[in-house]
C-alpha cells in the first residue's frame, strides 16, 4: 500500500485529472492504477531518466504481460503523471517525452554501418567528373552531418582550410570542422573537378554543380544516391548519411551536447533519439569509422 507524501501526491494527482484534465472516470482509475504501480515501485520522482523508465516498463510488461494497448495507456499515464511533477515544480523535465520521441523515432531514424558507407562509397566511380562530384558531395555530408538542403547550399566562400560555414533551419550558421578523408577529395575537387563542371561560368558560386555548371539540386543529390545504394545493393537514403554520423559519434563516446551543436538541432531531445539505438554496434562502428580517417590505416 502507498503511504506518507507518495499516498498524499497520488491524491493530488487524482484532483488534477479530474479538475483540470476532467478525465472519465475509466480513464482517471486506469491512470490512477499505473501510477501506483509506479510508486510502489520505489523509484526517486527526482532523478529516475528515460533509461530506467524504460526498464521499469519493460519490467512491467514481463510480469502483467501488457499488450501494445495496455503499454500505450501506461506510457500516457505516466507522461501525464510527470506533467503534473513539473507543474508542482517537484521535476524541471518529463523523462517520458524521450520515451515516446524515441519509440516514434524507430520508424524514421536508420543508420548503417562503416563498411557499409564504405561499400557504398567504393561503388562511385571517381574517373569521371560527375563521379567524382559525387564522392566529395557524400564524403562531406557523411563527415559533416549535413543536411541535404545544407549540402545544396554551399558556396565556394563557405570552404576554409579546414572547416565549412553552414547555414541551417531558421538562417543558424555552424562552423563544422572537415575529415581528413572528406578534405582531401573537396581540395580535388576545387582544384581540378569543379572547373571542368562550370565551364569557365565564373559567376557560379555554387559548390557542388551539375553537368551544365548549375547548382545541384535535391532531386537530383536523391536521383544519384538511390542510384549508388541500388548499385551496391546497401539500404539506405542519402538522409542516411547524417543518421550514420550521429550514432558513429555517440556511439564511440562523444558527448550529446557536442553533437547536438554539429548537427545544429535546437532541441536536445531531438540528438537524444541516437542513443537508443545499440550502442555496442556503434562503437565498433565509430572506432571503424576513426581507423578510416587514419592515414595509416588506408
Amino acid at each position: 500500500m502507498i503511504s506518507g507524501p507518495d499516498s498524499m501526491l497520488l491524491e493530488d494527482y487524482e484532483d488534477y485529472l479530474l479538475l483540470q484534465r476532467r478525465l472519465s472516470d475509466a480513464t482517471l482509475c486506469v491512470y490512477r492504477y499505473e501510477v501506483q504501480q509506479f510508486l510502489l515501485s520505489g523509484h526517486s520522482l527526482q532523478q529516475i531518466d528515460c533509461t530506467a523508465l524504460e526498464k521499469y516498463l519493460i519490467d512491467q510488461i514481463e510480469k502483467r504481460n501488457l499488450s501494445d494497448r495496455s503499454v500505450a495507456k501506461a506510457l500516457s499515464a505516466l507522461r501525464s503523471f510527470f506533467t503534473f511533477l513539473q507543474l508542482q515544480k517537484i521535476r524541471e523535465d518529463n523523462p517520458v517525452a524521450l520515451i515516446q520521441r524515441s519509440r516514434e523515432a524507430k520508424s524514421y531514424v536508420q543508420a548503417v554501418s562503416v563498411e557499409e558507407i564504405e561499400i557504398l562509397f567504393s561503388c562511385i566511380d571517381t574517373s569521371t567528373p560527375l563521379g567524382f562530384r559525387d564522392r566529395t558531395l557524400f564524403e562531406l555530408i557523411y563527415s559533416c552531418g549535413l543536411r541535404i538542403s545544407e549540402a545544396c547550399n554551399l558556396r565556394v566562400g563557405d570552404v576554409t582550410e579546414n572547416n565549412i560555414r553552414v547555414l541551417g533551419k531558421r538562417n543558424k550558421l555552424r562552423i563544422l570542422p572537415i575529415g581528413e578523408i572528406a578534405r582531401e577529395y573537396l581540395d580535388e575537387y576545387l582544384n581540378c573537378i569543379r572547373p571542368l563542371l562550370i565551364k569557365g561560368r565564373l559567376c557560379t558560386q555554387e559548390l557542388f554543380v551539375g553537368r551544365r555548371g548549375k547548382k545541384m539540386t535535391r532531386q537530383a543529390i536523391y536521383k544519384r544516391f538511390v542510384e549508388y545504394c541500388r548499385v551496391c545493393e546497401v539500404d539506405a537514403k542519402v538522409h542516411t548519411l547524417r543518421h550514420s554520423f550521429a550514432t558513429h559519434l555517440l556511439g564511440g563516446g562523444a558527448d550529446l551536447r557536442s553533437v547536438q551543436m554539429l548537427l545544429g538541432h535546437s532541441d536536445i531531445q531531438t540528438t537524444q533519439i541516437y542513443t537508443h539505438l545499440d550502442t555496442t554496434d556503434l562503437e565498433k562502428a565509430y572506432h571503424k569509422y576513426h581507423k578510416r580517417d587514419d592515414k595509416t590505416g588506408k
